[in-house]
């Protein structure tokens, strides 16, 4: 007997213990179908919803098995497959759907293969389809329910540590000098470009708090989507994600729109209504170009970023509201505050953590997972179609004023142009043409 075997084997013996899987996955339906099946095979199961909390449920349990899911929101599955075949090399590891991912071969593989069949059978009744990716996900270190009292939140913290570079070893004697490197991308960014990849880094180190973040970068370079990732990589995932885009409201709602009215506030205010912060209790509110905000509201912005309070249009009372504020802008707010023209202590407290977007010609090697990316998604309305080599030359070719939305919105004209054919040539790859004197 190993000496695995040997410190198993304390409770409930060794043949219980060895039984043991760990299942991660952010898909809450999947993992109780998965739970459903392994129970039934007398497996003991051990549910993690990222990869910081199955490293950590790894590290207390030693389990035989690891059923991996496709995405984790955490960190990125290839990477954190590979530390667990250097840490674990005798524990097996499979995929959800179900490959076989290296290392050794469990006694028990038909049983997880079989649970694994039955899970993908099953009816999903009000659950997402199980290889959906999840709209909103648990933080990093957030308890699934059938693991909350098992669940060590201190060793998910040194595992992820690890994991992202930290200098906190979990098991020194098997990752000393093999840490993973921070700077993964998020399931969302597509790109590999160095400016992406320190985005994606600096978006995982902030996530997890509440601080307010202020996203910058040109128009069409994918403020929103960082916006987004910050909220899914949050403990607020599971609460409201709010959206108020400052320059498509008239100056005369915009206070109404984002702190809300009280009855009879003003002419045609029959009911009164809960505005964007409100409704954004417990989540997220992100304010989309908020340089266009004008400066009377600015200073009511400020007391609620202070003090989180609001007060409804016509109401005197104060509602006290728990949000989290990103918010997003392509205009230099800095410079405008020296202006004068935005207010300065608005300013300081937006960009308590900035980041920037780069532009699409500032990562041009990109444009290749971009265009494939944009592709494979208009695949799902209409024939799959790909770009031929002079199409993608073509591509980067251009200096991209309009960034990641101009390049969308070439290659689907590109996809309707080439009509029945499957390939798009240089020929259907065609810019907006120069303004007409």
């Amino acid at each position: 007997m190993g000496a695995g075997q040997v410190m198993l084997a304390g409770v409930g013996g060794v043949d219980a213990a060895m039984r043991t899987v760990v299942l991660a996955s952010a898909d809450a339906g999947l993992r109780q179908r998965l739970r459903r099946s392994l129970t039934d095979l007398r497996w003991q199961v051990r549910e993690a919803s990222g990869g910081a909390e199955a490293m950590a449920q790894l590290e207390a349990s030693r389990p035989e098995a690891l059923l991996v899911d496709s995405w984790l929101p955490d960190l990125e599955v290839g990477e954190f497959a590979g530390q667990v075949r250097m840490m674990y090399p005798a524990m097996e590891m499979l995929r959800v759907d179900g490959g076989v991912d290296g290392g050794a071969r469990s006694p028990r593989r038909n049983e997880l293969l079989h649970a694994l069949r039955e899970a993908q059978s099953a009816p999903l009744n009000d659950t997402a389809a199980w290889k959906a990716a999840p709209v909103s996900v648990p933080r990093i270190a957030a308890r699934a329910p059938a693991v909350a009292k098992n669940f060590d939140q201190e060793a998910a913290r040194r595992a992820l540590s690890v994991l992202l570079g930290g200098d906190e070893p979990l098991r020194q004697e098997s990752v000393a000098g093999n840490a993973l490197q921070d700077n993964v991308l998020l399931p969302e960014m597509v790109g590999s470009s160095e400016s992406m990849r320190e985005l994606a880094r600096l978006i995982r180190l902030v996530a997890p708090r509440s601080t307010t973040v202020l996203i910058e970068g040109e128009t069409g370079t994918g403020k929103e989507v960082v916006a987004r990732a910050l909220h899914r990589l949050s403990e607020r995932a599971g609460k409201p994600f709010a959206v108020l885009n400052c320059a498509a409201i008239p100056e005369a709602l915009l206070e109404a729109e984002l702190f809300g009215h009280a009855r009879g506030a003003f002419t045609g205010a029959v009911q009164s209504r809960t505005g964007r912060i409100e409704a954004a209790h417990g989540g997220t509110l992100f304010l989309d170009e908020i340089g266009e905000m004008p400066m009377a509201l600015q200073a009511k912005m400020l007391r609620f970023l202070e003090c989180g309070e609001l007060q409804r249009v016509g109401d005197n009372e104060t509602v006290r509201v728990d949000v989290r504020v990103i918010a997003a802008t392509h205009q230099p707010l800095q410079q405008r505050s020296e202006e004068r023209t935005f207010r300065l202590d608005l300013y300081h407290r937006l960009a308590v953590f900035p980041v920037e977007v780069p532009a699409l010609r500032d990562r041009m090697e990109d444009i290749g997972a971009l265009a494939e990316h944009f592709l494979e998604k208009m695949g799902q309305e209409m024939p799959r179609k790909r770009l031929s080599v002079e199409a993608e030359a073509k591509l980067h070719e251009h200096h991209w004023p309009g960034n990641v939305r101009e390049l969308m919105h070439v290659l689907e004209r590109g996809a309707i142009l080439s009509g029945d054919r499957m390939e798009i040539g240089a020929e259907e790859i065609r810019y907006r043409r120069a303004t007409r004197d």
